[in-house]
């Protein structure tokens, strides 16, 4: 005969370092090279990441340059700006959220440079954000979420989630003194030096034209076994990587250059404007030129912005 044993079990009640109770507002802005805003204090948490380029980040009386790959947090109720720096047109992560973690202390004021895998989470953060949220182009007015009609199964859970083991690896790494002076490369991620020399071959060639064969010729490796490891390590195939490294040097240079859309698609070595315009419709969403015009629409809003209050402040 057998007998249950009744056995006593003892449930570990999990202390929270840190808890995002609401996101606000979720942003990855593409500038030109003359953004400028007009500033703003609020009640909630602000992350800055300057994902390309450098900006200049205002908190409070001081301004100071956010370095590509650095971060900046403003705390509650700091009055803050951001600009670009007149030169090249920024990339930058912004996320806005409510905290009451008294963990969060940790972060007022600081100035950091993640790690790649901090920053790989900022990166989550964008793609669940797009899959899960109707978040407009470049729109710094947008001040509520909107969902989605068919939004990701548990994409918000997953947005808060990525938040919080961002912030307390953030924290982990900087109270590590040893790894307080880490730089970000990226290319250091890749662990084929075939993927890294191939990434370089394709950044080098960005204005013009590039073969597979060109590739295979330089790397003296085989179309096979490149296509193979590149798209092990970047999860993209050789050419599509290719194509998105053209697609962003065309925004930026949208941004920052007076160039016509036919030259712009010439230095990138398409065949003709037409299917330029096709190719950068199918990876944002716009045409060239619609996307020039929505960027200067942004920079020319905040610049008015900007404008008026400084008038405020006179009066």
């Amino acid at each position: 005969m057998c007998y249950a044993i009744s056995m006593k079990y003892f449930r570990h009640k999990i202390e929270n370092l840190i808890t995002i109770h609401r996101i606000v507002t979720i942003h990855y802005f593409e500038f030109k090279k003359d953004f400028a805003s007009a500033g703003e204090s609020h009640d909630f948490w602000e992350l800055v990441f300057a994902d390309r380029e450098s900006v200049f980040c205002r908190a409070g009386e001081i301004e100071r340059e956010l370095l590509p790959g650095e971060m900046i947090f403003h705390r509650p109720g700091e009055f803050h700006a951001l600009r670009a720096n007149g030169e090249r047109a920024p990339n930058v992560f912004i996320i806005s959220f409510e905290c009451k973690s008294a963990a969060m202390g940790f972060f007022a004021g600081r100035r950091v440079r993640p790690s790649p895998a901090c920053v790989d989470l900022i990166y989550q953060i964008t793609k669940e954000a797009k899959r899960t949220f109707d978040i407009p182009y470049s729109d710094p007015d947008m001040k509520k979420l909107q969902l989605l009609p068919a939004p990701t199964l548990g994409g918000e859970q997953l947005i808060k989630n990525y938040l919080e083991i961002l912030l307390i690896n953030l924290m982990r790494d900087l109270t590590e003194t040893e790894k307080g002076n880490r730089i970000f490369l990226p290319e250091a991620e890749f662990k084929s030096q075939l993927v890294a020399d191939v990434t370089a071959i394709l950044k080098g060639a960005v204005c013009g034209r590039l073969t597979v064969e060109d590739i295979c010729r330089e790397t003296s490796y085989s179309r096979s076994y490149i296509f193979r490891e590149f798209r092990a390590e970047t999860g993209r195939g050789v050419m599509e990587y290719y194509r998105a490294l053209k697609i962003e040097t065309a925004k930026k240079m949208l941004r920052e250059s007076g160039q016509s859309v036919p030259e712009i698609s010439e230095l990138l070595g398409f065949d003709n404007p037409n299917y330029f315009s096709k190719v950068f419709r199918r990876a944002v969403g716009f045409t060239p030129a619609a996307y020039r015009r929505r960027a200067f629409s942004v920079s020319k809003n905040e610049k008015e912005t900007s404008h008026f209050t400084k008038k405020e402040e006179k009066k």
